[in-house]
């Protein structure tokens, strides 16, 4: 990862977790609110849902080793790690996630199966064949080479080891649609700016990466109607006292992605930010 996208990156993070951990919570992801969209649940019960869906969804019954790439403060870590009684290591850009991630792990006595790293994800420090599963929950759309990105979750997971990304795509192209429009393209910028995202591709896209790794027993999916509530979700979140304080007080890049939420929200009204699904064994 170039070294000035990977500062941005951290200090996005750095600058931003503290406050979206008080608004949010623990989790820094989408929620799943059913494959229509139209549960009416509480935000932070998505979000875990999100969880158990993915599981269910890859099949996932028993982990022993995990790797989580794109921790954030450890949310689905440290939930993993405990609902499978497993081994698990979360890696981040942000040395301000990652402290607070191991703050975490401490405070909930899993601090001896669990560890947090300041790590590249384009180049990590493990060994081959170590993971039985590799996790990447929202981490792809930041990874400026996807290619390498897939290549080194390929490298670190063992034999018979499971993959599953979840990540932000744009619509197909392959489709009637055709090539993304010029103010699809504006839309795309204007989030790649505001999110520190180098740039998105299709679920298609996506998929033929993971064949060309090496992947086996490839499936997607898109959930894209079951998750795209979260933004008025979180939109709506941020309009109380507290939460306005703490924008107003966090700094201009914070202020910034706070503001710019509803980009989020009608990219997935117009069905041009998707939310794709992709799972695969070694």
């Amino acid at each position: 990862m170039t070294s000035t996208l990977s500062q941005q990156i951290a200090q996005f993070y750095d600058t931003s977790s503290e406050l979206w951990e008080k608004i949010w919570g623990e989790h820094m992801h989408h929620g799943y609110y059913g494959r229509a969209g139209n549960y009416k649940i509480n935000r932070r019960q998505a979000q875990i849902d999100l969880i158990e869906e993915l599981l269910i969804w890859a099949n996932i019954k028993t982990v022993d080793n995990l790797l989580d790439v794109g921790c954030g403060i450890g949310g689905s870590t440290l939930y993993l790690a405990e609902k499978f009684n497993a081994t698990a290591t979360g890696i981040t850009l942000s040395p301000v996630q990652a402290n607070r991630a191991t703050e975490r792990a401490h405070e909930v006595k899993l601090d001896e199966k669990v560890q947090f790293r300041v790590t590249d994800a384009l180049n990590m420090p493990f060994p081959d064949n170590q993971f039985d599963l590799v996790w990447s929950l929202e981490s792809g759309e930041h990874m400026p080479d996807k290619h390498q990105f897939f290549r080194e979750c390929y490298r670190v997971l063992k034999p018979g080891g499971t993959f599953i990304c979840a990540t932000w795509c744009h619509r197909p192209t392959n489709s009637w649609a055709g090539e993304l429009t010029p103010d699809e393209k504006r839309h795309l910028q204007e989030i790649y700016r505001v999110y520190c995202l180098p740039y998105v591709i299709s679920l298609p896209e996506y998929e033929t990466i993971a064949r060309d790794c090496g992947l086996n027993n490839i499936r997607v999916d898109d959930w894209s109607l079951a998750v795209a509530p979260f933004w008025q979700v979180v939109i709506d979140s941020a309009l109380d006292l507290p939460a306005i304080v703490g924008l107003l007080n966090s700094g201009r890049t914070t202020l910034e992605g706070a503001l710019s939420l509803g980009l989020m929200r009608h990219g997935y009204e117009r069905g041009l930010i998707r939310f794709g699904l992709l799972c695969g064994q070694k």
